[in-house]
């Protein structure tokens, strides 16, 4: 299967739901832990963005939103929400739970076998300040408008030509606006062809790793802030699961 075509199955849909909005009994055995790595979206939020730095009435875009729950999450402190993704399944689903507030479906347990599962939006979050566009990282409209907030989860690995998306975020982030970049770094040539690897691999006998390429791309507009680590879970189905850990890094728009 072509893997751009992967996110708009059924298996990738109910792999993301759970991974934005399971609760623990959905998404783990008994008695396993997770190790802190459940609830990866709202952390990327939670523990990343400078409430301190956000403006009155902020904007912000959630870059490769997947379903949403990083989108709901920064409406918690923003008054408009912008979120993108490549998948146009995963934005309807996204623009489903904007409306309605959960969604019911189905949880894969074993080979074809399944189980009911519903996605909830926290009642807590305002979800009118948010909307939800499908759109290309890569070739973003120009009529977006400036943000006080950009979050990119877990996407720069998964797009063909990553330099081209990070040299746009300048036009985008207003003064002082916050850069928030996750990612475990895993490079594969089906997603991103070598040549536009940011990390990864040795060049005239020099390690070469995505954080100081990232540093190279960004100084002459962003101010590195701060790093650390996040730990995520992606449930396959009931026996089988992918631990991961992201390197979160906030730039700071000089």
């Amino acid at each position: 299967m072509d893997r751009a075509n992967y996110y708009e199955t059924d298996r990738a849909l109910a792999e993301y739901l759970l991974f934005h909005y399971c609760c623990p009994e959905d998404a783990l055995p008994a008695n396993v832990v997770s190790a802190g790595a459940l609830n990866f979206l709202s952390r990327c939020v939670g523990e990343c963005l400078q409430l301190e730095q956000l403006p009155a009435k902020a904007r912000a875009l959630d870059l490769g939103c997947a379903v949403g729950r990083a989108t709901f999450e920064l409406a918690r402190h923003c008054v408009e929400v912008v979120g993108i993704d490549y998948s146009g399944r995963f934005i309807t689903i996204a623009g489903h739970l904007r409306k309605n507030g959960s969604f019911l479906f189905g949880c894969i347990d074993e080979g074809d076998l399944t189980r009911p599962c519903q996605a909830v939006v926290p009642t807590d979050i305002d979800r009118t300040r948010v909307r939800f566009e499908r759109g290309d990282a890569m070739d973003l409209p120009a009529d977006l408008g400036g943000f006080d907030v950009v979050l990119m989860a877990n996407l720069i690995d998964r797009l063909h030509d990553p330099r081209r998306c990070l040299n746009r975020l300048p036009d985008l982030l207003n003064r002082g606006g916050q850069l928030i970049i996750t990612s475990p770094y895993t490079w594969q040539p089906e997603y991103t062809p070598k040549e536009n690897w940011l990390g990864g691999f040795e060049r005239d006998g020099k390690r070469v790793r995505t954080t100081d390429t990232l540093k190279e791309i960004l100084a002459p507009h962003f101010q590195f802030s701060q790093s650390r680590n996040l730990p995520f879970l992606i449930r396959e189905h009931a026996r089988k699961f992918q631990l991961g850990v992201a390197e979160a890094s906030v730039w700071i728009r000089k």
